[in-house]
This record gives structure tokens, C-alpha cells and sequence, in this order.
């Protein structure tokens, strides 16, 4: 079996397809692949915030155009970008172990954000983290930086005083030695799904499926399916300041999941617990409390700016 996988082309995206192609060919050693490296709408523009972008599927638009046409026959995603609704017919058919799901700092101090002086300037483009870093450190200042780790990284003590990525990007890369603090999910709750891959293909390709569903880990697909019913509810892309995190206790699954105003002046948190075999349904109803406690109003001045935007 030969298998086009559609992915970006940073270095990063290629470091998870190549990934995959592995254990893909670890699971059956007949198998070849190809990588099919496309430039998405989110990759093409660098110079303004993915929030004044607007829009969804800004980093997998181009790739579901790819795998329907047949150009390719899976997609590897980060499912911190993939939003809730796919492609009729295509759908994420495995979600391989979880990578550190947390956020990393690197600092001009060499020590963690708190060691940081007031007014310092926090290079980060994502409104999930900035809305939670202006309730826990209001003096802070942020910028707007883009591009793919290394990019990020040559900026900090240039035009910013710290840099904050994924830690698993970090590790997939192997740069965890460059960061001065990995943010514990109780001061920075993570983005949906962040750590996690999802490997996206047509629904009636049977035999490739039956390949890929191996991929699976049981554990990251239930707290995955939680954390995006969570999202799915609040009608949420990845440029809105939400974030959710579950994690598992044998049967039970615990939910966290957050609604902030950029700002940082108002931060909704709730969470659920339960059976994992009810994740999706924890999701769906810890985001409409958060929603009912003044969610709803934070998201409706969001999405009606984002329907502003060209």
C-alpha cells in the first residue's frame, strides 16, 4: 500500500508526519509513503495576528481540498487547529498518544514568567494565552509574533522579553532545553487538544483505515473527544480565548475547560468529572454552564468581530 500524507511544510508539521509514516510502516512493513507538502491560508500570512485573520481552518482548508481530490490519502494534523465541523466524507479517524500538553516559556531571565519585570514583553499571537496571562500578571505586555519555532525563538531578547510555545512542538523537536518553564496546566490551562496529533482520512477508504485506526490510543481519544465537545459547543475556532484540559483516573475523567475576555478582566472556569465513557457529554455540558455564566455574551462580541473582518 503507498500513502500520500498531506501536511504543512514548517519544520514541525513535517517532523509529525514523518512521524507517522513510521509507525505507519512499523505497523505493516509493505507499506510506502510520500509526503504532500502544502502551504495553508495560516502558513501564507505571518505579518498579522491569526485573530485579525478571522475564520476557521486557517491551517487545514488547503489540506481537506487535498485529500478529497485524491492528492493525498491521509492528513496529519495538530488537532489544536483543526476545527470541530470537517469535510463531509473525510473525518479524524485516529488520535495517537498524547504528547506534554502544556505551554512553554522561554525568558530573557533564564527563569520562569514570574521572574520577569513588570512590563515586560510577551511574544505570543494566541488570545488563549493572553487572556490568561493578563489575569495572572496584569503589568505584562503582548506582541503578536508568528512563525515556526525557531522563528519565534530568534525574536526573544530582540523585539520580545519571553516566547511562549507548545511544549509538545517543543519536544517533538527536541528544544526543550531552550525553554526556562513548562506552565503547569493550573496557571495556564491548555489550548483543546494541544499535544495531540489527528490523522484525518475518507471515510470509505476501508483498507487504509483499517491500518490507521491501530494508531489509536484509547486514553487520548477519550480525553480528546471531551475537550473538542467542549469546544464544539461553544462554536469555537482556535483563535478565541478557550481552552480545556481533561485528564484520567482509570475509568473517570476529569474536564476543565475556560471562556476569558482578552483582556484578562474576566476568566468563566468550570469542570466536570465522570466516566470517560460520558466525555463527550461532560464536554458539551461544562461549556453550556460556562456559557449560561456569561460565556455566551464574551463569545458573541468575538464572533461578531470576527464577522467583520475581511
Amino acid at each position: 500500500m503507498h500513502i500520500k500524507i498531506a501536511t504543512r511544510r514548517s519544520p514541525l508539521a513535517l517532523w509529525q508526519a514523518e512521524h507517522v509514516s513510521a509507525e505507519l510502516k512499523r505497523l505493516d512493513p509493505s507499506v510506502t509513503t510520500e509526503l504532500v507538502k502544502i502551504m495553508t491560508r495560516g502558513d501564507k500570512i505571518l505579518d498579522v495576528p491569526l485573530a485579525k485573520v478571522g475564520g476557521k481552518g486557517l491551517f487545514t482548508k488547503e489540506i481537506d481540498a487535498a485529500l478529497l481530490d485524491g492528492r493525498a490519502d491521509i492528513a496529519v494534523h495538530s488537532m489544536k487547529d483543526v476545527p470541530t465541523e470537517l469535510p463531509d466524507g473525510t473525518g479524524i479517524r485516529a488520535y495517537p498518544l498524547r504528547e506534554d500538553p502544556r505551554d512553554a516559556v522561554a525568558t530573557i531571565t533564564g527563569g520562569p514568567l514570574n521572574t520577569l519585570p513588570a512590563g515586560s514583553r510577551i511574544g505570543t499571537s494566541s488570545l488563549r494565552r493572553i487572556a490568561q496571562l493578563r489575569e495572572a500578571f496584569p503589568t505584562f505586555e503582548f506582541q503578536s509574533i508568528r512563525g515556526n519555532i525557531q522563528t519565534r525563538l530568534s525574536k526573544l531578547g530582540n523585539e520580545v522579553d519571553a516566547v511562549i510555545l507548545a511544549a509538545a512542538g517543543v519536544h517533538r523537536m527536541e528544544m526543550a532545553d531552550k525553554m526556562h518553564e513548562f506552565i503547569s496546566v493550573d496557571v495556564m490551562l491548555p489550548a483543546v487538544a494541544q499535544g495531540t496529533l489527528g490523522i484525518q482520512t475518507r471515510n470509505d477508504d476501508h483498507e487504509l483505515n483499517a491500518l490507521v485506526d491501530q494508531l489509536n490510543d484509547t486514553d487520548t481519544v477519550d480525553r480528546t473527544r471531551a475537550e473538542r465537545a467542549f469546544l464544539a459547543t461553544l462554536e469555537g475556532g482556535c483563535q478565541v480565548p478557550i481552552a480545556a484540559y481533561a485528564t484520567l483516573d482509570g475509568d473517570t475523567l476529569h474536564l476543565r475547560g475556560l471562556v476569558g475576555e482578552v483582556d484578562g478582566s474576566r476568566v468563566l472556569r468550570g469542570e466536570r468529572t465522570g466516566s470517560r465513557r460520558d466525555g463527550a457529554a461532560l464536554g458539551v455540558s461544562l461549556a453550556n454552564e460556562i456559557l449560561d455564566a456569561g460565556g455566551r455574551d464574551i463569545l458573541a462580541r468575538l464572533y461578531a468581530a470576527e464577522a467583520d473582518k475581511p
